[in-house]
Parts: structure tokens; sequence; C-alpha cells
């Protein structure tokens, strides 16, 4: 497969690049600086319709520095607008915050515990998935970690869910090999998922 990420020198971003590589696919990876990836802007429609013509799909993993969480909304916009133009596949990586939480049905940024530090944050994903789920015109699929995404071994094994919390965490490398996943075998077509240990 040709897969271009947005995203791609991040936590998330950088672990699918290597995971997808390892596996044969050819991967671009888009930045807005640096000479090792493509230079481009996710929150301009032109960008992104010009740099993912001719790729089978796009994965964005943009995340937006402190006190602008709202680039998170408007990258997403671009995003659709832009792959509507070329018809390539979105693979979009959002937030945990607005899964709900098992045996309390609530999104997990409305319970009690939800640190308030991270609302901005959880705002905003929110609003992103809420713009996703109303798109028309591009296949999308919205893809949220566990409320714990970190660091650690590459095992190969997770859990799916939808709109439910699926266990409190998962390693960046396994996270990265279900996101692989999903780009090859296309299993939650407009649809968001979830995955956890």
């Amino acid at each position: 497969m040709r897969i271009l990420v947005w995203g791609a020198s991040g936590a998330v971003g950088s672990r699918v690049v290597q995971e997808a590589t390892a596996r044969g696919h050819h991967v671009d990876g888009v930045g807005r600086s640096g000479s090792t990836y493509l230079r481009g802007d996710a929150s301009n429609p032109d960008d992104v319709a010009r740099l993912s013509a001719g790729y089978d799909v796009v994965i964005s993993a943009t995340r937006p520095r402190d006190g602008q969480e709202g680039e998170l909304v408007d990258a997403a916009k671009a995003l659709l607008l832009g792959l509507q133009a070329t018809g390539v596949r979105l693979i979009l990586v959002g937030g945990a915050a607005s899964l709900l939480v098992p045996g309390q049905e609530v999104p997990l940024m409305d319970a009690p515990d939800f640190p308030a530090e991270l609302l901005p944050i959880a705002r905003a994903c929110a609003a992103q998935y809420e713009l996703v789920r109303a798109a028309d015109g591009l296949d999308w699929t919205y893809m949220s970690p566990p409320a714990l995404l970190e660091p650690g071994e590459r095992t190969g094994r997770y859990r799916t869910g939808y709109d439910h919390l699926v266990g409190s965490s998962i390693s960046l490398e396994d996270f990265a090999v279900a996101l692989v996943d999903e780009a090859e075998r296309a299993q939650h077509v407009r649809q968001r998922f979830t995955v956890g240990y």
C-alpha cells in the first residue's frame, strides 16, 4: 500500500511509519518543518489534496500544542475537504475522552475524576469526532486510544471496541499495530473504534 502519515514525527505518527514500513508498505510522512518529511499544513485543504493524491490511505496523527487545541478541528475540516477532492481514505487518530466509561455510560471527560487540565484537549477531540462523524463524500475511520497511551512493548495483541473504553491502556507500539491493521483491512469504515489491552 501507499500510505501518507500526517504528524509523522510525533509519538503515534513515528511508530506508524515504522510499523507500516516494516510490513513493506510505501510510507511518506508530512510535517510543517524539517527535511525528512514532505512539507505541508494539515489545516490547509489545498495542501491535503495536493499531497494525498495517489495514496491508498491517509493517516492523521497530528497533535496541537497546549493552548492551541482548536487546531484539531481546523485540521479535521481541512483533511475532510482535501480528501473529498482526491477520494483517498482517511484514518484519523482522535481522543479517548468522548468514549463511554463501562458501567457508568457517561463520556470519560464527564467522569468525576477526569483531570481538569485535560478538558481543553478533551473538548477539542469531541468536536473533532462530531465533525468527522457528519462527513459525507469519503471513507473515514476515527480511532480513539484508551485513557493511557505510552511508550512500551510491541506485542501485536490488542482488543477492539466501539463507543466504550476497552481496558485502560495500550502501548504506543501496539496502537500503531492496530492502526496499520486497520489501514490494511478496512474493518471500521465510517466508524469510530478504539483499542486497548
